[in-house]
């Protein structure tokens, strides 16, 4: 499969017109912007009070400019989060080998497209990379290694990228649900990429959440699929508010350590493999006294907000 020089990239809005403008500035200021095709997906209000807002969000998606090309897709019913990605990424996809997709809550680095680009070219056609994530935790850095990316067995949603020919394996059904809910082996392998995998795939098949991700994250699992990641972060998450579908509270524990050399060229990881050191510390990012940890610390924002 042969790929272009630039990915489409894919930009998911709904509502949140300041934080839109900021991630729409961010990534205008990328090197490779002007060479990349952009699609915007705008969702139509779910409630009739917030028609106002998406009017304002659709003016000025309108006035958008520096891209090589712009699309902008509305529609016309209140799809939600889950199908608007899922139905998005169908679609692009059927015209291109690649995406890369953000939200509006996200801001890049100016390398980020160069770094998401890079790493699709790197891991064309590569059997068990099924996506690229632009976003990391602040997990310090392995001395030993000198690349700058590293493999671990769970994706991230905040600024990721994949190839179609991974994405057509997710059985979005979860077909085999019964099967994993009476297998407590797998269940404690998928948890390994989190104290919160579990408990979302379950509320996700249980009405309770409505989430692609956790669906991405349960097929790459099954698949036995990795997802690169960055040592230094090119995504910052600006999402953590009242307007938010799923990260609300402290931000505390997902702040990044971000990329500040704005380096072109980058040195990936030849083994593909799950590193040891960074699998570790981001299990401890998402372990359970973690989580505790930042639900204490929104308790305590709630407080002194008061």
């Amino acid at each position: 499969m042969q790929l272009e020089r630039t990915s489409p990239i894919l930009l998911f809005t709904y509502k949140r017109l300041g934080t839109l403008k900021k991630t729409v500035q961010a990534l205008k200021e990328n090197s490779l912007s002007s060479e990349s095709n952009l699609f915007i997906f705008s969702d139509a209000a779910k409630l009739t009070k917030d028609e106002p807002i998406i009017n304002e969000v659709r003016k000025y998606i309108k006035s958008i400019t520096g891209f090589k090309s712009i699309k902008i897709i509305e529609s016309q019913i209140n799809k939600g989060l889950a199908n608007s990605i899922i139905d998005g990424v169908n679609s692009v996809l059927k015209e291109y080998p690649t995406v890369i997709v953000l939200e509006d809550d996200l801001l890049t680095t100016p390398n980020f497209l160069s770094y998401m680009n890079s790493a699709l070219e790197f891991y064309n056609n590569t059997e068990n990379v099924f996506s690229i994530s632009g976003y990391s935790f602040n997990l310090g850095n392995d001395s030993n290694d000198k690349n700058d990316a590293y493999f671990i067995n769970r994706g991230w949603s905040w600024g990721w990228a994949t190839w179609k020919n991974k994405w057509e394996l997710v059985d979005w059904e979860i077909k085999d649900y019964d099967l994993f809910l009476k297998d407590k082996s797998k269940q404690r392998l998928f948890a390994r990429g989190g104290s919160d995998l579990n408990k979302m795939l379950h509320n996700q098949m249980t009405g309770k959440l409505d989430s692609w991700a956790i669906r991405w994250f349960y097929n790459q699992f099954n698949l036995k699929g990795l997802t690169l990641y960055p040592v230094f972060s090119k995504i910052y998450n600006e999402g953590f508010d009242n307007y938010a579908t799923h990260t609300r509270g402290s931000n505390n524990r997902y702040k990044p350590k971000l990329d500040t050399e704005n380096k072109q060229f980058f040195k990936f990881p030849s083994n593909i493999i799950v590193s040891n050191f960074y699998q570790s510390k981001f299990q401890s990012k998402m372990g359970i006294k973690s989580r505790i940890l930042s639900r204490f610390n929104d308790l305590l924002k709630v407080i002194f907000s008061k």
